[in-house]
């Protein structure tokens, strides 16, 4: 954990360097059998490591530094379509193989910035479509906790990486649940900040008008600590809020107490009859711990919920298929006939949906829908505090059993797309394991901007559990 990590760098119990050079070899053990990593980016970890411990060395009061520099010390690892000067980008496609950004992505900076150490860049969808990470044109991402099943998608890399302890923690991006799909599949906490939070500048684009940036964590502390840096105003991405920032850490103190004025709403729509019986009686369970602990539960509906998948589908593929428009191969990369099967099935789904003739009648209804998606959430709020859901339908499934099957795969976004649509923030939280051993996360939903209330009331049921305490046998 982060604050673990500048506990023992403070009382040089370690250097930055030691601890580098200990991810670095735990990542050559274990990546060739997760496949997480598809960039190790050794020299400048280290570089990053070595700078990192001269600050520690030459400094005169180390809380203040530790203050200015969060993440000093502290290995990271990014997902691979964050654009990072210096080091490989290829957003896990053919297309864009041996592309070196010139530049770093605001939320690259920030990191650097804080003093974190980014160690590479992680295996995912081939531009993050996807929900398995069966997508990616350098081979599937294994999951730790049983190498035969997916890690999640689209960051598959990320959620497998913190799990394997090859990172402190992982960024990832969130356009229908990329991120709180591979924490629920690898018992990892992961953010879906509201839409705006963070900067979207220097990530490629899915849908820009649903992409958030998120990351994956062991503990809702260290997310919390890592949203403190990636987030906040950026003059460099058109929508990103200027709404102030609060200091999130300091508010998990005293998060049990929270939890006794809390009411928490279950969507009716959200425990389907389609959902595994296994996470049903998991979230279940989790409800009744919020309700020991003195929380109110008020079933909720939801109940433009059935229309959200398809709307998600006809917005995404629209959005896309814009977005990729720009890979043309003139300026980088290789020529378009390297897109991917999905690629190319989301560029002609979007590509028909704007067409003359059919914009009104789906993308323009979609739109509409999507309004009354968010108008459902306005509803919900005046009553609970937060929402309380299942995050997949399904526990993680075998490597190829659903990728020839595009329906199949896109419902695995049934219970995660709303959020995107309404741009609210989610957090999924570890709530358990199966009978065979295989994680199930829960997820947090709240009001826009609302991520300090999600942290409290995540923290609250993570110390009562202490599920990250559970590991991989690798």
């Amino acid at each position: 954990m982060i604050s673990q990590i500048i506990t023992d760098l403070k009382s040089k119990k370690y250097t930055a360097t030691e601890l580098t050079k200990k991810y670095l070899a735990r990542i050559s053990e274990q990546n060739p059998k997760l496949n997480a990593y598809v960039t190790v980016s050794t020299e400048e970890a280290l570089k990053a490591a070595g700078e990192a411990d001269k600050l520690i060395a030459s400094s005169t009061d180390l809380d203040k530094l530790f203050e200015e520099k969060p993440l000093l010390g502290v290995p990271v690892a990014l997902k691979d379509i964050f654009s990072t000067k210096n080091i490989e980008t290829t957003a896990a496609s053919n297309i864009l193989k041996g592309y070196i950004p010139p530049y770093d992505a605001t939320v690259v900076t920030r990191i650097k910035n804080a003093g974190g150490v980014v160690l590479g860049k992680l295996n995912c969808d081939a531009f993050a479509h996807g929900a398995s990470g069966e997508n990616s044109d350098f081979g599937v991402t294994k999951n730790p906790y049983d190498l035969d099943r997916v890690a999640g998608g689209s960051s598959s890399g990320s959620g497998a990486s913190v799990a394997a302890e090859l990172a402190v923690i992982s960024t990832g991006t969130d356009t229908g649940g990329s991120v709180r799909n591979p924490a629920s599949f690898t018992n990892t906490v992961g953010l879906k900040p509201t839409y705006s939070r963070v900067s979207r500048y220097g990530i490629i684009a899915m849908a820009s008008s649903l992409d958030s940036i998120g990351h994956l964590s062991k503990t809702v502390e260290d997310s919390a600590r890592f949203l403190q840096v990636t987030a906040g105003f950026d003059p460099l991405d058109g929508s990103s809020a200027k709404n102030e920032v609060p200091n999130y850490v300091e508010g998990l103190k005293n998060s049990a107490e929270a939890i006794k004025k809390l009411k928490i709403g279950l969507p009716k729509e959200y425990f389907l009859d389609a959902l595994n019986p296994e996470i049903r009686e998991t979230v279940m369970a989790a409800a009744k711990k919020y309700e020991e602990m003195g929380a109110e539960l008020v079933e909720i509906s939801l109940p433009n919920t059935e229309y959200a998948l398809a709307t998600y589908y006809i917005i995404v593929p629209s959005e896309v298929s814009s977005n990729l428009g720009r890979f043309d191969g003139i300026r980088y990369g290789f020529d378009r006939s390297k897109f991917g099967a999905e690629a190319k099935r989301r560029i002609m789904i979007g590509t028909h949906v704007l067409s003359s003739g059919y914009y009104d009648a789906y993308y323009l209804k979609a739109q509409k829908v999507r309004t009354l998606l968010i108008n459902d959430f306005k509803e919900a709020f005046k009553k609970v505090d937060v929402i309380l859901t299942p995050v997949t339908p399904d526990l993680p499934p075998k490597i190829g059993e659903n990728v020839n099957d595009p329906l199949k795969m896109y419902l695995m976004d049934i219970l995660s797309v709303t959020a995107n649509l309404a741009g609210i923030p989610g957090l999924s939280v570890p709530a358990g394991f199966s009978k065979s051993g295989l994680p199930i996360g829960m997820q947090l939903l709240g009001p826009h901007f609302s991520e300090d209330l999600l942290f409290k009331v995540g923290h609250a049921y993570e110390q009562e559990t202490k599920f990250y305490e559970r590991n991989p046998n690798l």
